[in-house]
């Protein structure tokens, strides 16, 4: 296709767009597609207008006539790009036939009015399909958010669109047909269509959905591509359309089982889940309980629970029950369920244990085939206490009474957290929304129940500790105090019962003209609130003076000042103007002698490397300032230390002065280094995967960006490294000339060389003190499992592990105790389990403390093996995508045949290793210190202090 032929257009357009003018699609939607459409760089693209004669309510039979009247009108306008079709029969399918049969272009393109052409989208899909020669070509496309005004994709199309590909086999893009991927942003080739007799099926409410699906499975070629083409996308109605999805995916699902492929049809029944089922179960939360029970009706015409049982049981476990839930029809289930499913971790039914497992209820609890479907043991619930439980907390009342306000409702406790013997303190409590200020009221009454207790109180607002306007929101909850522990419970409120008709009158101590009426109400997160309001004259009145003050001209432009007066100074604190700031000014000042900036893992822990070099000074006692930079928080650095908060002035200002840096992982590299400053770098660890210019991701960058990385680098004046491997790999892939390479060995692992001297003459016991800081007992192994950094993950998720910890503790949890290390650019979520079992010490400052307490580690390919085989104990290198890794990022060398223990790649396996650690222990100890040897020659226990007379006692005597 050249320029000309774009510009011209042609008798038979190269695309043909059709524009499906539904029920909904007013003259403001079906104008701002077409004119989408119309504004196309690829200039030969037609707009075909497809009506019918629509059905339903006065509010849609007037938007879709005010839509007719646009499409002829656009008609009129642009007559050789704009045609319209009109068809007798009502349906989406009748309407998407209609304008298949009177496209003229060789590759069709569906919209429904509302959405969005990108500009060059037509050019990019037509573009593709040339090259390509495929059927169908699909990109990108974009939904609405809730609120209208944002949109957002969905999470898996980053996946399948992250490149331009052509397939012949559906199976390398399932999300083609799993997902409904294909309800917008494609094209087609009209002579494919034909020749297989492609139409959307007449019976099928979402027959879009069903008809992308089958054309890609139909397809002998398909392309992808990472344009975006479609924006504006309707979020789908999953109340309204629910019966339409369903169906869609039904339809789908045969589709794929008749051709074989029931692995896809499975996927497309979890997809089915995901994306309808929870969503609707989600919605229950804020819909009145006849809209609730209308929908669960419906939801138990169009499921069968029984027959997909087996496919939902994959789902995690509020999940599956969910949509059990919602195929059976329980309207109550699923709104309980759906809390459980906003607060992760909620109890919200009455557990029932059987043959030591932990079921939803005791519905179907003689059944095995339906336990299996109402099994939660993984969920945690039986090792909670008063404490760490989150229980539901239902409002049952809420009545005015005597110009106070009565209220009632139901705790639920599972399991016996609270046994009925014991004796219980129950509060009240009404939290200031955005400030720390309470109130709490013993409740009048309470009842004890086998799974709970009911609770009664009456409120009286008055003695609520109102001193202003700005204090109108209250929060409730209830406190159960029991043998030192305390349960904190929001009450969850259904609209239903906060209404009007619970309003009273209020007395704050700032009087009526402040406000007069107190209004329970539910909030956005379900829970119960008390407002103050100005609902009399009075009150109104001192309203509209105050917001009269506050927004006339004078008060506006006071307002306009001060936001521009915040902005500059959010501006004077950016990281750019820092940066200029700094290497302009501030580079200019003195340097101070015997001054030093510490850092260690930009400022998240006191550890490493750069902690075991501040030890040793202050051992030998040399008269250094040492300044320790922090991230976030304080915590855990030394009291007498000085700190500064990272990036801040302070900290510019020190590393701007100071006659040392010492760092592990590299200062701001914006940052440059005064003349007169020794920059120590200690690194991080020894080098598995390619770094540095080695990265095949550094690279591929610009030439600026590489200069970046250079001009860093080129800050160090020693680099420390702890064997010739490390001089080999670090010191060429950072461009170090070896004159700055310091071979002495990393100084954190003097602790871990020591460790081992002393266990060789003295055993291993007693264990440092950090085991009794954690609560293991003496009989426990103690393993640590540290996986390395895999990327952070999307949407603000925290990191999925590799090992299933869960079953890890369940197999092993009378024996080992599991100690959790995330990376320290990560944050993982770890199960409940057992007391004992298992605990999460990602925040732990230094690293060397837990490595000398663990009898055992399991990692993958992250660099702590390196440093762990010095204490010449056991390491499993559990690692089911080292192959992948490392094609991805490259490697230094071949790590099965290397490794310091077993290179493991199921989950399966790794356990029946870890059934016996003593044969491990001894198979691969000859390995385990060769490996040792050759990758940590210079780590000989005496690091810190070779550094410290290297940098520093040697220069003092000078």
């Amino acid at each position: 296709m050249t320029d000309r032929d774009a510009a011209q257009p042609r008798e038979e357009p190269l695309v043909s767009c059709l524009v499906i003018c539904g029920p909904t699609a007013g003259a403001k939607a079906v104008t701002a597609t077409v004119r989408s459409v119309l504004g196309q760089s690829l200039r030969s693209v037609e707009a075909v207008l497809v009506t019918g004669d629509q059905a339903g309510g006065e509010g849609e039979q007037a938007a879709a006539a005010q839509g007719r009247e646009a499409a002829a009108a656009l008609a009129a306008e642009h007559p050789d790009r704009v045609r319209l079709v009109h068809s007798d029969t009502d349906g989406v399918a009748a309407l998407r036939n209609a304008g298949l049969d009177a496209a003229r272009g060789g590759h069709l393109l569906f919209l429904d009015a509302g959405e969005l052409l990108q500009a060059h989208a037509c050019r990019n899909l037509l573009a593709a399909a040339r090259s390509s020669d495929a059927d169908l070509v699909a990109g990108r496309w974009t939904r609405l958010t809730g609120s209208g005004r944002k949109e957002s994709a969905p999470d898996w199309q980053d996946e399948l669109h992250a490149r331009t590909r052509t397939l012949t086999d559906i199976g390398a893009a399932p999300e083609l047909v799993t997902r409904d991927s294909l309800a917008s942003g494609y094209c087609v080739r009209r002579t494919f269509l034909d020749a297989h007799g492609l139409r959307h099926q007449a019976d099928a409410e979402r027959a879009d959905l069903v008809f992308g699906a089958v054309a890609a499975l139909t397809a002998e070629r398909l392309t992808l591509v990472p344009n975006l083409i479609v924006t504006r996308r309707a979020v789908p109605d999953h109340g309204r359309d629910f019966a339409g999805l369903v169906d869609a995916g039904a339809r789908i699902g045969r589709e794929l089982a008749d051709r074989g492929l029931d692995s896809l049809s499975a996927e497309r029944e979890r997809a089915l889940a995901d994306d309808v089922l929870l969503p609707l179960a989600a919605a229950f939360l804020r819909l009145p309980r006849a809209e609730r029970q209308r929908l669960a009706r419906q939801a138990a015409e169009h499921l069968d629970g029984a027959a997909r049982a087996e496919r939902w049981a994959q789902l995690p476990p509020v999940e599956r029950i969910c949509v059990r839930l919602l195929a059976a029809g329980d309207a109550d289930g699923v709104h309980a369920a759906a809390y459980a499913l906003a607060r992760p971790g909620t109890v919200v039914s009455t557990l029932v244990e059987r043959d030591d497992r932990i079921h939803w209820s005791a519905e179907g609890i003689d059944d095995p085939q339906a336990r299996t479907t109402t099994d939660v043991t993984e969920l945690g619930h039986q090792y909670r206490t008063l404490s760490t439980v989150q229980v539901m907390n239902r409002l049952t009342r809420c009545d005015p009474d005597g110009g106070g306000l009565a209220l009632a409702g139901t705790v639920l406790l599972p399991l016996d957290v609270l046994p009925p013997t014991q004796d219980a303190v129950t509060w009240l409590e009404f939290k200031l929304r955005g400030r720390p200020r309470t109130f709490r009221m013993p409740v009048d009454e309470t009842v004890r129940r086998r799974d709970g207790f009911d609770w009664s109180v009456r409120v009286d607002p008055a003695r609520l500790p109102v001193r202003g306007m700005r204090e109108r929101t209250w929060d409730a909850r209830i406190v159960v105090e029991a043998n030192g522990e305390k349960l904190l419970a929001d009450v969850l409120a259904e609209p239903e019962l906060t209404g009007p008709r619970a309003v009273f009158p209020a007395r704050p101590r700032l009087g009526r003209l402040v406000a007069d009426t107190w209004q329970p109400y539910t909030t956005a997160r379900h829970h119960l609130a008390l407002e103050l309001r100005a609902e009399r004259s009075p009150a109104r009145t001192s309203r509209r003076i105050l917001h009269y003050a506050t927004h006339f001209r004078p008060a506006r432009t006071i307002r306009r000042l001060v936001k521009a007066l915040r902005s500059r100074r959010d501006r004077l604190n950016s990281g750019a103007v820092k940066t200029r700031v700094y290497n302009k000014l501030l580079l200019r000042l003195p340097t101070r002698r015997d001054s030093a900036v510490f850092e260690s893992h930009m400022g998240k822990c006191y550890g490493d490397s750069p902690r075991a070099i501040h030890e040793e000074l202050r051992r030998q006692g040399l008269k250094l300032r040492c300044t320790w930079a922090y991230a976030k928080s304080p915590a855990g650095f030394p009291a007498d230390a000085k700190l500064v908060r990272r990036w801040s002035w302070r900290y510019l200002w020190a590393l701007a002065r100071a006659e040392f840096w010492i760092d592990n992982q590299g200062f701001p590299h914006g940052l440059d280094k005064p003349a007169g400053t020794t920059y120590l770098q200690t690194w991080h660890g020894t080098a598995y995967k390619r770094m540095g210019f080695d990265e095949s991701r550094v690279r591929m960058q610009n030439v600026p960006h590489r200069d970046r990385l250079q001009r860093a680098v080129d800050r160090f004046d020693r680099f420390l490294v702890r064997s010739e491997h490390d001089i080999r790999t670090l010191g060429n892939a950072y461009r170090l000339p070896e004159s700055r390479l310091l071979p002495l060995g990393y100084p954190r692992n003097d602790r871990l060389v020591a460790a081992r001297v002393r266990e060789q003459s003295e055993g291993r016991f007693p264990r440092p003190a950090l085991a009794a800081e954690l609560g293991i007992p003496d009989h426990k192994t103690i393993v640590l499992y540290a996986p390395t950094f895999r990327g952070v993950p999307k949407n603000g998720r925290k990191a999925q592990l590799p090992l299933d910890v869960r079953k890890f503790t369940e197999t092993f949890g009378d024996r080992y105790t599991l100690l959790v290390r995330a990376h320290y650019m990560e944050r993982a979520e770890l199960p409940v389990c057992a007391p004992g079992t298992l605990i999460d010490v990602s925040d732990h400052h230094d690293v060397s403390e837990l490595l000398c307490l663990a009898d055992a580690l399991i990692t993958d390919y992250s660099s702590i093996m390196f440093d762990y085989a010095l204490l010449d104990r056991p390491v499993v290198l559990f690692a089911p995508d080292l192959d992948a890794y490392a094609a991805d990022r490259g490697s230094y060398f071949d790590l099965r045949e290397q490794a310091p223990g077993p290179v493991i790649e199921t989950e399966g396996e790794l356990l029946r290793v870890l059934a016996d650690l003593k044969r491990i222990d001894t198979e691969h100890a000859e390995r385990r210190r060769a490996f040792a040897a050759h990758f940590g020659a210079y780590d000989n226990g005496d690091a810190a202090r070779a550094v410290v007379d290297a940098l520093f006692v040697r220069r003092t005597c000078k």
